[in-house]
């Protein structure tokens, strides 16, 4: 007894030494919790992902995130640029509903809110990084609880923050991202989604504690003083955020990892300076894109095969390229600020020669080309159904969108050869800047019913083609006669700042301003306001000072630009595009919507087929009727209004006989609705045999005596105007007053008919 008691408890610690790592420690995680916008931020830090470099658990309201952090122990071999991913991961069950298509029911693709959210985060934490490091970096957000009120996509800004700034992996943050809303004039931090549907400005801003270093704004023609105002207040709660974040960190931070650098020897650097940067000067100063690019090739490859040649011992591929391009970079600053040079001539506030067109496109319901020197975009509007809008079921949101704006970026526009495997990150976020920034200028879909897809083709580019596709889209609008409230444009605006705080803004940036310089600030807009704003930084920051400089030197470019579009279309054409559908409305009781669709969609699919008009029907009755021909509109709208049309005592209907039985004829007087005309009914005389008067296939007109309780239309004929002539009215008189008269509608057997009150089954 004894030694099988000794041998269980041997065996018990046995197992505990075997399996110690995977036994829980039961100590309560801390926990940090902060108030923003009256919502808490609460901070969990855990041991649930313990073998990445950092990670934590924000959770705001019921909205659960887990950002992990985590970077490779070597450099990446090969890489012209520093490898930070970061990777959104929305998870169905966080909403606790199984979503998907009927085959697939797991996560796959990123959905487009997922690759917006993402981005967002590696823009705000990207400038924090040192650019010379080659380790990758990756972070990601896993969504696992959201209550649909709090966005998830704040609170993994916070969280990426905090698991970097926790972890050993290099980096300058921590960083805090805010969103702010108006709505009713007043501003909301951190509002809900309802408050930020409802609202007419919609910012989401992320900084340091002294600086800005990324925007992402819709809005409803703002001013710039209202967009300032609230990145002011948007600016306070991140300076909070940052001081929350700073007391987690003093007491969980670790010591971060020494890791390796590009470093430029001085030799190579000497070499490099003297030789060479005149060349580069030159080559980088020239008008035509193709021009500048084949020189500064030809410089680089000078500048490779000569430090190859002067020292194989210290020369590096990865590091010759970086610090060339960091030598365009100190040439590029130090022309622009001293001397306010651009490499294609213009001073800072220019922009480049202006081009619009509309209707180049036939057959397409509209078009637009804008061109800006050597960017070119072509925009082409479709107009659909009510029924072709876009379901959106996603983690976040579930909705229908009839307002599509799709940005393509083949690789010819840029004289390049690459695969083209659809569209990808940057093509999906610059389509939706651009949508958003078009979206508060399009009419009510209440007078406007149609689904509106835009597709803009980037011809050429040489920067700022996502504003372009804002311009092209707005002329493919009122080209096709969408009746949009005013033209929408914009204009990409750079800065160039050197390390004394002298800075310069640049008017639509193009080249290696975009590429070289500090800051690519997207602002579009109408001449009443701004309607959509996005900005990234290369540096660690912009100051409110240069983002409102910014502000006013884009309205005035957006005016230039308006003026050339209005010289080319000033408005909407009244009409459509003979090739676009036209849409009827007509409302309907909603108790006939069933009616109107028919058991299995039978009724609805045979008007669709035999008129080729699509059909679309709403929870409140409101029918819509689209076609391309006149004659299908007008076939499907009167057999819309037959099918469901509500009949009443004395209307007037026509109708084929369907069937003829003893006691009376069927009609079909619309799509599956039958009326009866008793005999009694069929002339003003005795009739013995129905088909004295009618036969199947006969098309006659009939009166509506009455609608029974039970929905059944009774019919009468004989009470059809001009039907009958006086004499055989008078006939049908006389005979009743001897003896003739109406016969009653024999009595209907109940649905599946009884007898003696028993069922017959």
């Amino acid at each position: 007894m004894q030694a099988r008691a000794a041998y269980r408890e041997h065996s018990r610690l046995l197992h505990l030494f075997l399996f110690r790592d995977a036994l829980p420690d039961h100590v309560a995680y801390p926990i940090y919790s902060h108030i923003i916008g009256g919502q808490a931020f609460e901070i969990t830090i855990n041991d649930w992902a313990e073998q990445a470099s950092g990670s934590v658990l924000v959770r705001v309201g019921d909205t659960t995130v887990l950002v992990t952090a985590v970077m490779s122990p070597s450099p990446r071999e090969g890489g012209d640029f520093f490898p930070l991913t970061v990777e959104y991961e929305e998870k169905y069950y966080a909403t606790g509903k199984i979503l998907g298509s009927r085959f697939i029911k797991r996560e796959t693709r990123p959905t487009e809110e997922a690759v917006l959210a993402a981005r967002a985060i590696d823009r705000s934490i990207r400038p924090r990084f040192d650019m010379r490091q080659r380790h990758e970096v990756q972070i990601v957000a896993s969504i696992l609880s959201i209550d649909e009120k709090n966005d998830p996509d704040v609170a993994a800004l916070l969280g990426a923050s905090l698991a970097l700034s926790l972890s050993d992996i290099p980096w300058q943050g921590p960083i805090a991202g805010v969103r702010v809303a108006r709505k009713d004039g007043a501003l909301i931090l951190n509002p809900s989604f309802e408050e930020r549907s409802a609202g007419d400005m919609d910012v989401m801003v992320s900084g340091t504690k002294d600086r800005v270093n990324m925007i992402e704004a819709g809005a409803s023609e703002i001013t710039e003083a209202d967009f300032g105002a609230a990145l002011d207040a948007g600016f306070a709660a991140i300076k909070d955020l940052i001081a929350f974040q700073d007391g987690i960190i003093t007491k969980h931070g670790r010591t971060k990892r020494t890791v390796p650098l590009l470093t430029l020897a001085e030799p190579l650097s000497a070499i490099l300076k003297k030789e060479f940067h005149a060349a580069i000067e030159t080559a980088v100063y020239q008008k035509d894109k193709q021009a500048m690019h084949a020189s500064v090739s030809e410089v680089k490859a000078a500048w490779h095969s000569r430090a190859k040649e002067a020292h194989p011992e210290l020369y590096q591929k990865n590091a010759a390229d970086f610090y060339f391009d960091a030598a365009i970079d100190e040439i590029v600053h130090e022309r622009i600020i001293g001397a306010g040079e651009r490499p294609d001539g213009r001073k800072p506030e220019d922009i480049r020669a202006l081009s619009a067109q509309v209707a180049v496109l036939p057959r397409v319901h509209g078009s637009g080309l804008f061109m800006r020197g050597s960017t070119h975009v072509l925009s082409t509007l479709t107009l659909g159904s009510p029924g072709d809008e876009q379901i959106i079921e996603g983690m976040e949101i579930r909705t229908k969108r009839h307002f599509l704006h799709h940005y393509n970026f083949p690789p010819f526009s840029v004289g390049e050869v690459k695969p083209m495997r659809g569209p990808g990150r940057r093509e999906i976020g610059h389509g939706a800047l651009a949508g958003k920034a078009l979206a508060p200028l399009l009419p009510l879909r209440e007078s406007f019913p149609y689904t509106i897809r835009i597709v803009s083709e980037v011809l050429s580019s040489n920067g700022s083609s996502s504003m372009a596709s804002v311009t092209a889209a707005t002329l493919a609008l009122m080209d096709g006669g969408v009746p949009i409230k005013k033209a929408v444009t914009g204009a990409a605006m750079g800065l160039m700042l050197n390390s004394a705080g002298d800075y310069r803004v640049l008017t639509d940036i193009q080249g290696p301003e975009d590429h070289h310089g500090d800051m690519d600030f997207k602002v579009a807009g109408t001449r009443d306001g701004i309607t959509g704003v996005q900005m990234d930084v290369k540096i660690k920051g912009v100051t409110a000072e240069m983002i409102m400089k910014t502000l006013v030197q884009a309205r005035e470019a957006r005016m230039k630009i308006l003026d050339v579009m209005a010289s080319v279309i000033a408005e909407p054409r009244p009409e459509l595009s003979p090739w676009a559908p036209r849409i009827e409305t007509l409302k309907i009781n909603p108790e006939k919507i069933g009616a109107l669709i028919g058991p299995g969609g039978k009724v609805i699919n045979e008007i669709i087929a035999k008129t080729g008009a699509q059909i679309d029907i709403e929870d409140d009755g409101t029918v819509f009727i689209t076609s391309v021909t006149a004659e299908g509109m007008a076939s499907a709208l009167e057999l819309v209004k037959q099918v469901t049309r509500e009949l009443k005592a004395g209307d007037l209907v026509e109708g084929k006989v369907t069937r003829l039985l003893d006691f009376g004829a069927f009609v079909e007087v619309g799509p599956r609705q039958d009326g009866l005309i008793h005999i009694s009914e069929l002339a003003p005389w005795h009739v013995d045999r129905v088909t004295d008067i009618l036969n199947i296939g006969d098309t006659t007109k009939a009166i509506v005596k009455n609608v029974d309780e039970q929905g059944r239309i009774n019919l009468s004929l004989k009470d059809v105007p001009g039907r009958y002539s006086e004499e055989e009215i008078e006939r049908g008189r006389n005979e009743r007053a001897s003896g003739g008269g109406d016969f009653p509608r024999p009595h209907r057997r109940p649905p599946g008919g009884t007898r003696h009150g028993r069922s017959r089954f």
